[in-house]
């Protein structure tokens, strides 16, 4: 799919930005005790002077002997001088909505932030660059330290800093464009990237980053790959060429050293926008299984909470792989899910527990007894033959609707429950029947969210610029707006339509894709539908909220 880039897409190109490269000098280095003495600004965009800001600064006190030796700043020097409050409104005129560039800058913008608060303003809160992380990361080992003076002596600064606020600020002018340079070969071309760089520095894998040269700044699908071709690791980004490059900065996941040694190849889809973005890594996850991801890859161990009305007693069972017959809820996340979902029920409605195959010809052996739960009277059982049959499947009636349209007939019980639990101080018990409880909301909110879009059969809809042809449930294609629709690199997983059980495979999908709508639904135009389309799917009752102690 080939998708033209935005000027958005690209970032802000560095050759664009207008830097303010600032420096001051203070009575001391105490932000809350001392002041500010002199502030000298230089404003570059592309590599041309824009202008230059300076003035001394009456700081309203004497300055030291020692300080006044360092800088050479004398009381007779600063005291017709203005003082900072006078001066704050012509910087932060000067300076607008440039980023703003020091070296150490954390001091300046400390001192500058504090008399800006003092004198009742709002502090400088846009971008600030620091050029001594950026030398650590870029120059390191080309020079003994990386203060100012050493740099500019070791790079021939044609400006060498002089403990003067414009003269300092002029050699780290000069090394920022010398930086800028050195950074452009790791790939640093927008201000993001620049951003971004210092955290990198230290990164073991930081010699990798020229992978992340040609990826973009748009929605997409990215891919790791090892020596082989081996798909690593698939995510999905908003703007991909920021997330993979945050891998070798700020994502301390154990997992991503050892991804990011065996990496070496990266390669990327672009799609029109995040929601697609997230089907298809979806698909990818599905057909490739990679090593290193864990989210998405489990869907092969999705279960299904089956009551199999096809029997002459029914039961709810746990299964894998959905059966003809029956009322199927799921696929659901694990095995332990779809348990707490029939215990829930079970703790509602006397269906019986036992797990035993019963048909129409049953005879139970002489002298059998009922099960466990039937003696304790909390379930029905035929095992012993004296359960009423027409009075059994008026509770299964009752399992069918809770499970389709009353939802409540379990979760009304449960909150009694819990409630009696909780007055009670049997607080273990009472979460334990929350935890059910709360498993079977939610298997029935990602049940009707599903079904309510697997039910619109073969459906076209926009969600902002975006048109999506989806047949039930799973995506066919996609078009932005005032293009031609395309479809994705990977096919769709095959499903059949209502009320055919949704398929493992395709249940992470249509669920993403179900969730998407929701949350747009409000702002969604329908354009076709060959089926039922009625959204947001109705609600299932929320689990009341009690104070119980774990």
């Amino acid at each position: 799919m080939v998708v033209q880039r935005s000027f958005d897409e690209l970032g802000t190109p560095l050759s664009d930005v207008t830097f303010a490269v600032l420096d001051i000098e203070t009575t001391g280095s105490d932000r809350g005790a001392d002041t500010i003495t002199e502030i000298g600004v230089v404003k570059v965009r592309g590599g041309q002077h824009l202008g230059t800001m300076a003035t001394l600064v009456n700081p309203g006190r004497a300055i030291a002997p020692m300080v006044m030796v360092l800088t050479g700043i004398t009381d007779d020097m600063v005291a017709a001088a203005p003082r900072i409050e006078t001066v704050l409104p012509t910087l932060q005129e000067f300076i607008g909505d440039a980023v703003i560039v020091g070296h150490n800058v954390g001091f300046d913008m400390g001192f500058i932030n504090t008399a800006l608060r003092r004198s009742g303003r709002e502090p400088f809160r846009g971008t600030v660059i620091d050029t001594l992380p950026l030398a650590r990361r870029l120059v390191r080992d080309e020079v003994p330290d990386c203060r100012l003076g050493t740099l500019a002596s070791r790079f021939r600064l044609s400006h060498r800093p002089t403990h003067r606020a414009l003269d300092d600020a002029l050699a780290t002018t000069e090394l920022l464009h010398l930086l800028l340079e050195r950074a452009a070969g790791l790939g640093v071309l927008g201000l993001d990237d620049l951003v971004a760089l210092p955290t990198m520095g230290g990164h073991p894998q930081a010699g990798k980053l020229k992978l992340t040269h040609s990826l973009p700044r748009s929605p997409g699908v990215y891919r790791f790959l090892d020596a082989r071709g081996e798909v690593l690791y698939v995510g999905k980004a908003t703007n991909l060429r920021q997330r993979v490059r945050s891998y070798f900065s700020s994502d301390d996941r154990r997992k991503i050293g050892p991804m990011l040694r065996e990496t070496q190849r990266l390669a990327h889809t672009v799609t029109p926008d995040p929601i697609t973005a997230e089907v298809l890594e979806l698909r990818y996850l599905h057909r490739l299984n990679p090593r290193y991801n864990r989210a998405g890859t489990t869907w092969s161990k999705y279960c299904y909470v089956r009551l199999t009305t096809d029997e002459a007693w029914p039961r709810l069972v746990v299964t894998t792989e959905p059966a003809a017959t029956g009322l199927h809820i799921g696929p659901l996340g694990s095995k332990a899910v779809a348990t707490a979902v029939i215990e829930a029920i079970q703790s509602a409605l006397p269906i019986r527990r036992c797990n035993t195959r019963i048909g129409k010809r049953h005879t139970p052996s002489p002298g059998a007894s009922p099960c466990r739960s039937a003696q304790l009277g909390v379930a029905m059982c035929p095992c012993a033959g004296d359960a009423d049959e027409a009075a059994y499947w008026r509770v299964v009636a009752q399992v069918v609707a809770a499970l389709t349209t009353s939802p409540e007939l379990v979760l009304q019980p449960l909150w009694q429950r819990i409630e009696q639990l909780a007055i009670t101080q049997r607080y273990e018990e009472a979460a334990l029947a929350r935890d059910r409880a709360q498993a079977f909301s939610g298997a029935i909110a990602r049940q009707r969210l599903m079904d309510q879009l697997r039910g619109a059969g073969d459906v076209g809809i926009r969600l902002h610029d975006t048109v999506y042809h989806l047949a039930h449930g799973v995506l066919l294609d996609v078009a932005p707006d005032g293009q031609l629709a395309t479809g994705l690199e990977l096919p769709p997983p095959v499903v059949e339509p209502a009320p055919a059980p949704l398929t493992r495979e395709a249940a992470d999908e249509v669920l993403c894709l179900a969730r998407a709508i929701e949350r747009s639904s409000y702002h969604a135009r329908l354009l076709w539908c060959s089926g039922e389309w009625t959204w947001p799917a109705v609600p299932v009752p929320e689990l009341t909220r009690l104070a119980i102690a774990a």
